[in-house]
């Protein structure tokens, strides 16, 4: 009496394939997760430019439609407006944002900082520059993105 002896287990064939697997999905996960990263920090810088656009508005209802100078951005809207109450306003690496003379003109330094932020006055964003001589009520905003490109906006 000849009993057929079966051996319960995986074949090595089946092992190296399930690792296989496994390796292509750590790996693709490993290359995307960088990009989400760089995504979510620029999806707050653009969040945070938007609070200086509605800063930049309550400081001209209390100032009768005054502008805010540079210094006056890197001052008193910064100290009055956007860290009242202890709120945060810093770049996602943790430092402080720094307004910046824009430059009318449209040229952008690409090599600078993602904290800071081209302040312009007189001027308003058109696609990826700014067009000067707007006159004294306008003020653009622009700041480099870490995924590349700028984000632009006007108050």
């Amino acid at each position: 009496m000849n009993k057929l002896q079966t051996k319960k287990g995986f074949t090595i064939i089946e092992v190296v394939l399930v690792l296989a697997i496994a390796g292509l999905i750590f790996l693709m996960v490993f290359l995307a997760l960088p990009a989400l990263q760089r995504s979510q920090r620029d999806t707050q810088r653009k969040n945070d430019l938007s609070r200086v656009q509605s800063a930049i508005n309550s400081f001209q209802a209390n100032r009768r439609g005054a502008i805010p100078t540079l210094a006056e951005a890197n001052g008193a809207l910064v100290t009055e407006y956007l860290r009242s109450n202890n709120d945060q306003f810093e770049d996602p690496s943790g430092k402080g944002y720094t307004f910046v003379q824009g430059d009318p003109v449209g040229n952008y330094n690409t090599n600078e900082r993602n904290n800071q932020i081209q302040y312009a006055i007189g001027s308003v964003c058109n696609g990826n520059g700014l067009t000067g001589n707007q006159g004294g009520r306008k003020v653009a905003l622009r700041m480099q993105l870490e995924g590349g490109g700028t984000y632009c906006l006007n108050n």
